[in-house]
Formats: C-alpha cells, structure tokens, sequence
C-alpha cells in the first residue's frame, strides 16, 4: 500500500453550492476545519457521516460531463444507495438534481446529474431476507 484515500474531489464552478447539495444529499458537515487543507471561496468540503470527505474545487473553464457523450465523459460518479428510488429521485430533484436515464422498469439504479453536471446512481439498496 503507498497511501490512503483522503477525499474525492469534484471540478465545478460553485464549489460552496455543490457542497451543500451533497450535504442535503447525503447528510455531513459542510467546511468542517481540518489541517489536510484550506478553505475558501475555490475550495469547499463535505465530511459525510460515514467518514468519507468529497471536495469541491472551483474551477474558472468547467465544462460539465454529458452522459453518454464521449466528447464529454463523466470522468467518474456516485452511487448512492437508496431504500426507496422513486423517493429519492423525487427529493434529489427537489435538491437541483436532474434525472438523466430512468431506465427500464424493473431496474434498480436511475442516473441522476448534480447541479453542476456530475452524474451520480441512485441505486436501491437490497434486502436480504
């Protein structure tokens, strides 16, 4: 092992605001202080309850990812598991997401975008029984 995962950083044009898009997604603490780096109006973070950190970088010349466009690939994404997907489609979209594939019926993940244009699944948690 050389080292350990300390965050994941997204490229966007609002970090603060993506930030609390992801703090209203996923619960967390907004700016939270910690020595591994400096906050500012071009870097904001997310340290989420279960101890993964997301960041935000501003970037000047964002150009967000199209789905399924590989002139604009998504680079990476989310999943976020979800007991209810139509629920959670229902309040990310009432956060600014937008959804980006449905699918079929039947399917257990849906593709949503953040507000700046990163793709994320909702993806439905299974239940064993």
């Amino acid at each position: 092992m050389i080292g350990n995962l300390q965050c994941v950083v997204l490229d966007c044009p609002a970090p603060s605001a993506l930030a609390e898009f992801y703090r209203a997604l996923l619960g967390g603490e907004v700016d939270r202080p910690d020595r591994r780096w400096s906050l500012d109006e071009r870097w904001s973070t997310l340290h989420t309850g279960t101890g993964l950190v997301l960041c935000f970088q501003g970037v000047d010349d964002f150009r967000a990812p199209a789905w399924s466009d590989p002139e604009r690939p998504q680079q990476f994404h989310l999943d976020v598991g979800v007991a209810d997907l139509d629920a959670a489609q229902a309040g990310a979209v009432a956060l600014g997401a937008t959804l980006v594939d449905a699918g079929e019926d039947g399917r257990i993940w849906r593709i949503m975008a953040d507000p700046a244009g990163h793709p994320f699944c909702l993806v439905r948690e299974l239940v064993s029984r």
